[in-house]
Parts: structure tokens; C-alpha cells; sequence
């Protein structure tokens, strides 16, 4: 639903050859995906474009749950937009308790014992690195990364892996996400970046994980044209792009 950076592509106001491109593939919404089976809708990241993504990608039925990676704006900015799902029943949203917190002071109102017409009705879950829950017939489990200095989760879900803005991922949580069937990782641009994965980075990470198949979020303007950029990958990966569909 979003495989861009918190800026999205294209950056307002840059006149660079991606964001003036005209493939639609290098239109990018800040990060978000939906995983589905037959019976259960798991959103990942409440991204700050949410509402525009819902109404280009989503049908209109049940969310299941939401899984919150950090947050950071591009990642919890789209919360408020929930309102319209609620008449599906209250959404819940899993997230570490310091991740928890930091929503209840930036969305008060959704919060309070007594709510107004029209908020949101949001169910704050704890969740904890290793420690699997299950919503509907999808299995998860959260895994630590660290995005710069700041830890935050990646997920496992069934066997496919989702990790957004990692530079580093802690050597214990190997266990977790070894033998996927698919890989969704960030790399944020060709050259390094502190907070963040490169595109080289993000190679020796789907190495070092035997190579499955693997496509690439979180993806700023500098890396460049999508149509160039994906025949220079490594043959099990790609780069993703808004409205790509993946089915295992």
C-alpha cells in the first residue's frame, strides 16, 4: 500500500528524474502493507497517506488488527483516519508499551473514558519481541531491529518477514525469521545512510537469510528510477511499488 520513505515520492518540490518520472512505480505512499488470507486482514504501519491508500487498495471491510512498527510520523500518522473501519467494530492496534504510550499522548481524544461522536474506537494491545500471538489464522511474531539507536519491531507473519527502517538486526533474532518463504525489507537509497538500510545492506541482510524471495520498501527518491534500479538486483529480488500484489 506505501513502499516510499516519510517523504514520500515524490518529495514536494523536487524536480529530480524520480520525481517527475512517469511511471507509476515511482510514485511512492509513505510505507504501509495489508496481509490477507481467506479469513484475516492484518495492516502493518498506519501510514500517514492511509487514507488515500485505502481508498486506491483496500476494499471496505474488517481491518483484524493493526501491527505498529515504531512511532515514528510515516508509520502512525493515519491512525485518525481509522473512523470509517470502526463501524466494523473496534480496530486493535499491537505495539511495544512505550510505542503505546507515545500514541495516547499524541491522540489523547482516542483515549479517553468518554469519547466523542465520530473518534476512533482503538484497542491498544501489548505486544513483546519473541513472543507470538495469533490473529485470526495468521501466526505473529514481533523480532527486534534497531533503527539507528532506537529499537524498534519487525514481524513475522506466518512465513513471511516484514522489516521497515532497520540499520541493524540484533543476532538473536535469527531464530525468528529464518527459513521464510518471502522477505520485505527496507533500503532506503544506494549510499549509506545512518538510520537506515542501503540497498547494499539490504543484499547481505537477504544473503545472510539463504536468499528468498525479496522485495524492497521504504525507498526515498535517491534510489534512484524504479525501471533501472530492478534488473541491477540480485535475481530473487525486486523493488516494490505502490498496489503490487504478492500471493504464497
Amino acid at each position: 500500500m506505501g513502499s516510499g520513505t516519510s517523504t514520500g515520492v515524490p518529495q514536494v518540490g523536487c524536480k529530480c528524474r524520480v520525481c517527475t518520472s512517469t511511471d507509476i512505480r515511482d510514485r511512492r505512499f509513505r510505507c504501509s502493507s495489508m496481509f490477507e488470507t481467506e479469513t484475516t486482514r492484518v495492516l502493518v504501519d498506519c501510514s500517514a497517506d492511509f487514507r488515500q491508500q485505502a481508498i486506491q487498495f483496500m476494499p471496505y471491510q474488517k481491518i483484524d488488527g493493526i501491527l505498529i512498527t515504531h512511532e515514528h510520523y510515516d508509520h502512525v500518522g493515519g491512525i485518525d483516519d481509522l473512523r470509517p473501519f470502526c463501524v466494523f467494530g473496534d480496530v486493535n492496534l499491537y505495539c511495544e508499551a512505550d510505542v503505546s504510550q507515545k500514541l495516547r499522548e499524541r491522540l489523547p481524544y482516542c483515549f479517553r473514558e468518554t469519547l466523542y461522536r465520530g473518534v476512533p474506537k482503538i484497542n491498544l494491545v501489548d505486544i513483546e519481541p519473541g513472543r507470538k500471538f495469533q490473529i485470526g489464522d495468521i501466526e505473529i511474531t514481533p523480532v527486534r531491529v534497531m533503527h539507528g539507536d532506537l529499537p524498534i519491531v519487525g514481524y513475522r507473519l506466518n512465513n513471511v518477514v516484514y522489516i521497515t527502517d532497520m540499520t541493524r538486526f540484533p543476532e538473536e533474532g535469527w531464530s525468528i525469521i529464518e527459513g521464510c518463504d518471502l522477505l520485505i525489507e527496507n533500503a532506503l537509497r544506494k549510499e549509506f545512510h545512518p538510520t537506515h538500510q542501503s540497498v547494499t545492506d539490504a543484499i547481505r541482510f537477504a544473503e545472510r537469510l539463504n536468499c528468498p524471495p525479496t522485495f524492497l520498501i521504504h525507498m526515498s527518491h535517491s534510489i534512484g528510477l524504479h525501471a533501472q534500479v530492478d534488473v541491477d538486483l540480485p535475481p530473487y529480488m525486486h523493488l516494490a511499488y505502490d498496489g503490487l500484489t504478492l500471493e504464497i
